[in-house]
């Protein structure tokens, strides 16, 4: 399953063309996507308008949803920034950590153009998709 980070989604919805919302665009009805509610709150919470926050919520609530955090989880995220930590990598976003965590631990895909994942790909397994 494909994990869309919400860089993505937030592009996707302000009509940006990047490689990765082409990407998006391409496989929205070919391939299953997951919505985390991680994701799910940082991306509504971005719109002003009541009547884009609706139609976003509409256009999300199409694809499978699920809890992206638990107790385990979280411990694992804290384990995975400290070892990026230790290689000098510093993940700006709690929030990020959480859900290249939960990527890694579910083997979802993550579909993202935030360098705060690279760490996460080149060292603890994050399979991130890299269009174009």
């Amino acid at each position: 399953m494909l994990v869309v980070d919400t860089t993505v989604w937030i592009d996707y919805f302000n009509g940006r063309f990047t490689p990765e919302t082409d990407y998006l665009d391409r496989i929205l009805s070919e391939e299953l996507i997951l919505v985390g509610d991680l994701i799910l709150a940082e991306t509504l919470q971005g719109f002003r308008s009541d009547r884009d926050f609706k139609r976003a919520q509409t256009a999300l609530e199409k694809f499978e949803q699920g809890n992206m955090v638990n107790g385990e989880l979280a411990l694992q995220s804290a384990k995975n920034y400290r070892v990026l930590r230790k290689k000098g990598i510093t993940v700006r976003k709690t929030i990020d950590c959480l859900i290249a965590t939960f990527c890694i631990a579910e083997n979802h895909a993550l579909l993202h153009c935030d360098s705060d994942f690279d760490g996460f790909e080149k060292y603890l397994g994050l399979r991130a998709v890299h269009p174009g």
